[in-house]
Formats: structure tokens, sequence, C-alpha cells
């Protein structure tokens, strides 16, 4: 049985963790990722990682989860539970990258707030323009975001064509835009103590 610790992740986050797993040596992290469209589906989400999880155990001694709730309404956190299991901390990725007080203090000061980060700046039109139809169907535009007045781009790493893009994202919806760079925020925090662990329970 490998003494490294599974990491079972989303796959909106992936292109993140595996770079922060790259840049500081962290070779005793082994990443699975679950499909990103799952986020179109929150409810599937709890089952999926319990599979990941059941699968997993008989390979590794330790698993962490990089999911925030994601709009499963606590289902996840019961099937966490259930496996003995941590995960990210916080409701989403924008708490986790944003910071928690951080970002509870952008949402009080404006509820009607999109938040792009650079895995949806890159796939925004697959995801939001094709994914809810709004290409086909631009009527539906003020249906599903005219209580929204803001988009705020929480980059990571950005790029000027990132950058582009997200600007594009906020044209095409009407809303204005916002760009701060949170960089990996408190994912980098929170893989940085599970390697850390990971060497503990090497030792």
């Amino acid at each position: 049985m490998s003494e490294k610790t599974l990491v079972i992740a989303c796959g909106a986050l992936a292109h993140e963790i595996t770079a922060l797993i790259k840049n500081n040596n962290w070779s005793h992290l082994k990443v699975q990722c679950l499909p990103a469209d799952l986020h179109n589906t929150p409810q599937k989400i709890p089952d999926a990682v319990r599979q990941k999880i059941q699968l997993g155990r008989a390979q590794f001694k330790h698993i962490f989860v990089a999911y925030a709730d994601c709009g499963t309404g606590g289902l996840l956190d019961k099937v966490l539970q259930e496996e003995k299991i941590e995960r990210l901390p916080g409701a989403h990725c924008y708490a986790t990258y944003a910071g928690q007080q951080d970002f509870e203090a952008m949402a009080e000061e404006e509820l009607g707030t999109f938040y792009l980060t650079d895995f949806l700046a890159r796939h925004f039109e697959r995801l939001i323009m094709h994914g809810m139809g709004l290409n086909k169907h631009p009527e539906l535009l003020p249906l599903m975001f005219g209580n929204y007045t803001r988009l705020v781009y929480l980059a990571q790493r950005p790029t000027p064509e990132l950058q582009v893009r997200a600007e594009a994202a906020a044209a095409s919806l009407g809303l204005h835009y916002i760009y701060r760079n949170t960089g990996y925020g408190e994912l980098a925090d929170e893989l940085r103590t599970t390697a850390e662990h990971t060497i503990q329970w090497q030792n």
C-alpha cells in the first residue's frame, strides 16, 4: 500500500493543484480528479467522491478531498464524516482562493456578484454560454443573470489572455468587471498541511 496521500480533487482545481505539487516538490501527494462538469449537477458529487474514496483505500493509507461543499448542501460533508476524510474549508473554491474572510467581505459588499477563476475564465464559453444555452437563447440572459451587477475575476496565475477572456465574459453578461489577483490562496495552505502530515506519517 502506498505511503503517499491520495488527493481526490475537483477537475476545476486540477491545473492549480498540479502546479502546486510540482512547484513545491510534493511528490508524496498523488492527485486523482473528478470531472469539473459535476458542478452542473452538484447532487452527484457526494456519491462520485465516495466511489473515489472507496477505490482509493485499496492503494492509499491516507486520503484528502480537494473539494469545498460545492453546492451539495452538506451532503458531501455527510459522506466525508462517514468515511472519516477531511476536505477543503468553505462553501466553494471562490472562498478557498480569496480566503474565507475576504470572500465574505466581497459578498457583503455586493450580493449580485458572479465569480470567475482561471478555470472558469478559460472555459467560460463552454460551461456558461454553451452549457446554459445562452449562445442559442440569449433571451435567457436577463432571467439567469438579471440580479447580477458585477463579475469578479479571482485570478490564480493570470495571463494577458485570461484577463482578456474574463473581461469578455463580463461584457457578454453585461456586468461590471473587477479583477483581483488572489494566487492560490487557502488551496496552497491546505495542500501544504496535507503534504507535511504525509511526511510525518511516513516517519
